[in-house]
This record gives structure tokens, C-alpha cells and sequence, in this order.
């Protein structure tokens, strides 16, 4: 009689960044302990690059220096050392800001991503499935992967590695359906194409998809005039002059309320002034501790911080390329880009002809845009994340799933397993990357979603030994 067993499947549900770098640092842990069959679902041709770095549009760069890139944690340079090795700048001269420091397009980082997938790829210890995915169900122990190509998979471990939800364009928006040029969502490849050099553009949002926007408009000789909108106005900051390392301590007390925090962030920044530092090495600080400072917080106050700080923390944290912030500088410059605190009151429309009134924030005052195109930047809308896929409703179905309080993604427990609505942790469905920000707080940047990516690798090679452990604990009850 043979003794063979089957290898135990990880189904992992999203190939861009995240669900590569989960594959494959699960494939190196196969090498050393416990294998598994790795399958991949993901209908891209590639793994590794998603909705951010699957994109041929030349103004769509990675906004922080390619030095601190990496699907590695303890290896920061891959990144940098592979452009070297593959010349993968030598076409594109303004990849270098002034300083010298190189910022890619965004597909070169998501070619490095799946040349690190690639020789898994060959051998076999990951599959690529390249279908989306239709339907998840728990049924007999395991879970029942089905796909849109109609093909079914049996699987004992599932990961959720999913992109946000797209966005949803404000309801006020809606008589501009059906606009050759009104466009609900611009992380779409060629978004932009349709609109004219001499368009009057209105943007809804100001971060760094708006930024893109701007960057891919005047890449295209755009010379019509552009107002961009968002309720604070805040626009996305730029990286300093001059580097310095991270200054302020966050954890050594840490802060249980929002306004405690806060506090001690505006005192951190006072201290650096006085120093000669810009506001960065501050932001970098609470970055770097973020994590620590977020579980700290009870989950009241990590609601707060998100209602009241988070358009202050994202126009900070996610800075955009040098060589985005100077076309942006260039446009406010020449009169041609105009950014305003405000809010959507109406919109209206009379063949192609939009109009669109705003209030301002100071004042309350009503004013009128006649635009020729109206793009939406707005971000994901995390708030109907559940009906984003449907097997998040299915999940949410049959109670293995639910938001978290934070508002901000997927609940789960400091393992990354998804907690099902009754607060009992499913031990064998996990949520990776940004989704889990509600948890962890600070899982946006590259440099943590690494981390969490390495994390849950680690905790499915955990988990894969004690299964292995028992199966063999019952085939010594057995013989």
C-alpha cells in the first residue's frame, strides 16, 4: 500500500505585490520545511505587479527612492541591485532626481517583483492560476476555490491578497454617467486617453492618484486649465532636500488616546524645527513605530485618529516622486492647476457640456466649474469592501468575515487570521496586506506590506508544520 499524502494546498487569492511576495517567501520556507502546493490565483499575466506597478504609463513612477524597496525585509537593496544588474533604467533618463536618487516607473518595480516569482514559477513550487476568482466556500474542513474558468480547487489554507475595492464616485456625480469623459475611476489603464489638450478638467481628490493624473496629463502635452478638489484641499507633500533619519520616540510611552499622541507628534516637530529638520524625519518616525503605536490604541481612539487624521497623514506619508511634485509645481506655477478646499454640491449636464458647482470650505461659498472632463480620485471605497468581490459576500455569508471597527479593511487577529463575526479567529483564512491595515495600522507602505507579506508566509509555514505534526501523530494512533 503506498504511503503517499498529498502536499497541502495554500490557495492564494490576489497575485500583485502582496500575494507574489506571500508565494514566495511560503516557497523558500517549502525549501527548508514543511512544502506545500502553492496556487495562485490572479488573472494578470504576471504575478508580482497588481493594480499599482501593472501600468505603461511613463509619468507613473514608485514615490519613494528605489533604495527602499524590497519583497526582501532583511534584504532592503534587492530592488536597487537588480535595476543595476538588469540596466532596467537605460531607457528612461529623468529616472534620477536632482540628488541623484533614482525613482523608477512604476512596471519596473513590478518586473522585479515577478523576477523574484519567476524561478518558483519554473519549478513548479508555485502555480499561476490566471483566472479570477468566483466563488469560496467552507465545505467538509476545507475550503472550495472556485474559479471563473470553471475549474474548482480543494484547498486546506486560504490567503486574501486582494487590491482595495475600486473607488465609488460621489452620488452627486451621477449625471455625469455615460460621459465619454467623465471618469469614475483613474487607476484604469488609458484612463485619461479621451481627454483633449485644451479640456477643462476638474479632479475630485487631491492624492497621489490625482498627482498621476496631473503627471499623465501634461506627459500627453495637456495645456487646458485643471481645478482639483478635495474637502481639505491638502495636497500630497514632496521628499525633503536633504535626508535625515528618523527623529521622535513614540513607543517607549505609548500614547492610549488620539489626542495624546497628536500632542506628542506636534512636539516632535517643534524639537526637529529647532534643529534645522523639516517635518520628515518626524512623519518617518511615527511611520517606522506605527505598527506599535497602533495596537496600543483602543479601538475607539484608533477611529478618531482615522476620522480626524488620516487626510493629514496620507498627504505626509505618501509623497509623490520629485519628478511629479516639479510638474505639479510647474502647472500651480503657470496658472494652469488650481487646488481647492471644497465639496461637490451639484452637477449637471447638457450633451458634453458639465458643469459642476462646489462649495468652498472657508465661507460655504458656492462657485460653478464648466469642465470639458471630470476625473475621480477619490481612493478605494473601503466602506462597501465586502461587496467588492463576490466571495467576500459569500464569506460574510457564512460568518467568516466582517469589517473591521476601524472602517479601514478586513478584521483580523495579530496572526492575520481573518475573525469571523463572532470574534472567534478562522485559523485557516488569513488577510494580507493593506486589507489588514485595521489591525495593524500602518500597512500601506512597500516596506511594511513586505513585512506583513514575510509575516503571513510565516505563519502558514507554522501552521503547515502542525498539520503535517498531526497527520503523523494520527498515523502513529493508527498503526
Amino acid at each position: 500500500m503506498s504511503s503517499y499524502a498529498p502536499l497541502p494546498v495554500v490557495a492564494i487569492i490576489g497575485g500583485g505585490f502582496t500575494g507574489a511576495a506571500v508565494a514566495v517567501h511560503l516557497a523558500e520556507h517549502g525549501q527548508t520545511g514543511v512544502a506545500a502546493r502553492i496556487v495562485v490565483f490572479e488573472p494578470r499575466e504576471k504575478l508580482g505587479a497588481g493594480l499599482a506597478y501593472d501600468t505603461d504609463e511613463a509619468a507613473n513612477r514608485i514615490n519613494v527612492p528605489a533604495g527602499r524597496m524590497s519583497l526582501y525585509p532583511d534584504d532592503p537593496e534587492s530592488f536597487i541591485r537588480w535595476v543595476e544588474e538588469n540596466d532596467a533604467l537605460k531607457d528612461d533618463p529623468d529616472a534620477f532626481s536632482a540628488d541623484g536618487l533614482p525613482f523608477p516607473r512604476r512596471h519596473v518595480f513590478g518586473d522585479y517583483a515577478y523576477a523574484q516569482a519567476a524561478p518558483h514559477l519554473s519549478t513548479g513550487r508555485i502555480e499561476h492560476r490566471r483566472t479570477e476568482v468566483s466563488g469560496l466556500r467552507r465545505s467538509n474542513g476545507k475550503w472550495r476555490v472556485s474559479g471563473a474558468d470553471g475549474a474548482d480547487l480543494e484547498a486546506d489554507h486560504v490567503v486574501l491578497a486582494v487590491s482595495h475595492p475600486a473607488p465609488a464616485a460621489p452620488r452627486v456625480l451621477s449625471a455625469l454617467s455615460g460621459h465619454p469623459r467623465f471618469i469614475a475611476d483613474a487607476t484604469v489603464a488609458g484612463a485619461v486617453d479621451g481627454i483633449r489638450p485644451d479640456d477643462r478638467v476638474l479632479i475630485v481628490g487631491n492624492g497621489l492618484t490625482s498627482a498621476d493624473v496631473v503627471a499623465a496629463l501634461a506627459g500627453r502635452g495637456h495645456k487646458g486649465r485643471i481645478v482639483s478638489i478635495s474637502r481639505r484641499g491638502l495636497r500630497s507633500r514632496g521628499h525633503p532636500a536633504v535626508t535625515h533619519e528618523a527623529f521622535g520616540d513614540f513607543v517607549s510611552e505609548l500614547s492610549r488616546t488620539a489626542s495624546h499622541l497628536l500632542a506628542r507628534i506636534r512636539r516632535a516637530l517643534r524639537e526637529a524645527e529647532a534643529l534645522g529638520f523639516t517635518w520628515h524625519p518626524v512623519l518617518d518616525a511615527v511611520r517606522g513605530q506605527g505598527q506599535e503605536i497602533w495596537k496600543a490604541l483602543p479601538v475607539s481612539e484608533r477611529r478618531r485618529l482615522a476620522r480626524h487624521a488620516r487626510a493629514y497623514w496620507d498627504v505626509h506619508r505618501f509623497r509623490i516622486a520629485p519628478q511629479v511634485e516639479k510638474v505639479l509645481d510647474d502647472a500651480i506655477a503657470a496658472g494652469r492647476l488650481e487646488i481647492l478646499a471644497a465639496s461637490l454640491a451639484y452637477a449637471t449636464r447638457s450633451g458634453d457640456d458639465i458643469r459642476v458647482g462646489i462649495r468652498l470650505r472657508d465661507g460655504g461659498v458656492e462657485r460653478e466649474i464648466e469642465a470639458d472632463a471630470v476625473v475621480v480620485t477619490t481612493g478605494p471605497a473601503h466602506d462597501g469592501i465586502l461587496h467588492s468581490q463576490p466571495f467576500f459576500s459569500q464569506l460574510e455569508e457564512q460568518g467568516y468575515l466582517s469589517l473591521c471597527a476601524t472602517g479601514l479593511g478586513l478584521s483580523c487577529d495579530c496572526q492575520s487570521r481573518a475573525l469571523r463575526a463572532n470574534g472567534e479567529a478562522a485559523p485557516d483564512l488569513f488577510i494580507a496586506g493593506p486589507l489588514a491595515r485595521g489591525t495593524f495600522g500602518e500597512l500601506m507602505g512597500l516596506p511594511q506590506v513586505a513585512e506583513h507579506a514575510a509575516a503571513v508566509a510565516g505563519e502558514l509555514a507554522e501552521a503547515l508544520e502542525r498539520q503535517a505534526a498531526d497527520r503523523q501523530a494520527r498515523r502513529g494512533v493508527a498503526g
